[in-house]
């Protein structure tokens, strides 16, 4: 084991004791943009903890991300530079914006060093946000589909095409794993805060109206709505 990966192990550890310090539900704090670990590239999983271990620290993502509420967390988001990240999503039920993201249920799944590529040129362009933001949301234009490579917490090999929403989730957490948050890639013209504003844009299916209101261009291959904190 390199020092890196030792200093690794040493701050999942003391991560795993705090928790279990708080009890069994306990939830780790999700650091802010601004926050180094936000902006360094994650360390590939390795073996760096044990099994259990392992699975203990993908229980606390779980209910930290529950708990937030989101649709995904990844390590770094609790200050652990390592590539990992759950994902899971409840979905909006029928509608016209639920049709429009191609939303459907996401089961709870585990991403171990995790890699996207574009599968295919079509653009969707979305308000997201992100639970290292707090208060804000953009709309990103992002992949509707994406060639998803990588491992599950088992070790099988994940190697699938994701589309819709999923695909942006997707995304939205290996773009964590590599120092880069959705503000990165957002149509900085259109962020907006939470509240009664943002309320309002989010509601759109596509933001055509929010486009004309804030003054930014939609991508020309793109289309889109409102999103979920990540």
């Amino acid at each position: 084991m390199t020092d890196v990966d030792q200093v690794v192990q040493d701050l999942v550890r003391r991560t795993l004791d705090a928790a279990r310090a708080a009890g069994p539900d306990a939830v780790a704090p999700i650091v802010q943009a601004g926050h180094p670990v936000l902006r360094a590239m994650a360390r590939p999983y390795d073996g760096q903890v044990d099994d259990a271990e392992l699975t203990e620290l993908l229980a606390l993502l779980h209910r930290t991300m529950r708990a937030a509420p989101g649709v995904g967390l990844a390590a770094p988001q609790i200050g652990l530079p390592l590539a990992l990240a759950v994902v899971e999503d409840p979905g909006t039920g029928d509608g016209e914006a639920a049709r429009v993201r191609e939303r459907p249920v996401l089961p709870y799944r585990v991403l171990v060093n995790p890699t996207y590529a574009p599968a295919g040129d079509e653009l969707v362009a979305f308000y997201e946000g992100c639970l290292s933001v707090e208060g804000y949301q953009a709309v990103v234009p992002r992949q509707r589909a994406v060639h998803l490579t990588g491992l599950d917490e088992t070790g099988a090999t994940l190697d699938e095409v994701v589309t819709g929403w999923p695909a942006r989730i997707v995304q939205h957490e290996t773009d964590h794993l590599h120092g880069t948050l959705y503000l990165d890639r957002a149509l900085t013209r259109s962020l907006s805060a939470t509240d009664a504003w943002g309320a309002h844009w989010g509601a759109e299916p596509v933001p055509r109206e929010a486009a004309r209101a804030l003054g930014f261009d939609l991508p020309r291959t793109a289309r889109g709505g409102a999103g979920e904190e990540a």
